[in-house]
């Protein structure tokens, strides 16, 4: 009796060090308007940190439209300095309402065309390449914009990779829309450098 006793007692023993073992693995995330945002994320360029998540709205209603997470390898809130791009960056935008295909181009019009400046005519031939792998999305759905430096920005469209967009200057402009001096809120800006997701 003794002996069942002892080895119940152990067995609990070993279940607690496991859960508290695997519970330590466990990868604890951000949340804003109900959707969370892994810390960390392992990516072909590395192991990326949550830098900060933003809450882009649109019209005079500030209708929530999408959660976007910022990831760098190192935290910054220097907007300039993350532009400089000689690191691996990610945004993530997770929408939280149906947007058509059209809305989303005239959204990338609208952003290239305020922050990218003189640069967007050379960039003209990769915008319509990016804005051609655009999709209909449904609450739920994520775009995913990876740069690497020496390869290029891979773009995913809810989960399925379109493809890879060469050149530094085009990754600049394209983060330039959250990042530079005319992001479509100003809310977003702050909390992707780490400001309060509002």
């Amino acid at each position: 009796m003794r002996d069942r006793f002892s080895m119940r007692v152990r067995l609990r023993s070993l279940m607690v060090v496991l859960v508290l073992a695997l519970g330590a693995g466990v990868a604890h995330g951000k949340e804003c308007e109900g959707v969370v945002f892994a810390d960390q994320v392992e990516t072909d360029g590395g192991r990326l940190q949550l830098n900060g998540l933003g809450l882009r709205q649109a019209t005079l209603f500030k209708v929530d439209v999408y959660v976007a997470g910022l990831y760098l390898s190192q935290i910054s809130s220097d907007a300039a300095s993350i532009l400089e791009l000689d690191m691996p960056t990610q945004i993530v935008l997770h929408f939280v309402r149906d947007v058509e295909r059209k809305a989303l181009i005239e959204g990338w019009d609208a952003g290239f065309g305020s922050n990218a400046g003189d640069a967007t005519a050379a960039l003209t031939a990769r915008i319509e390449t990016f804005k051609g792998m655009m999709a209909d999305v449904q609450t739920g759905d994520r775009l995913d914009f990876l740069y690497i430096p020496g390869v290029g920005t891979r773009v995913s469209v809810k989960g399925t990779s379109q493809g890879t967009i060469q050149g530094a200057d085009f990754a600049q402009a394209l983060y330039g829309i959250w990042l530079g001096p005319r992001p479509p809120n100003t809310d977003l800006k702050s909390g992707l450098l780490g400001g309060t997701c509002e």
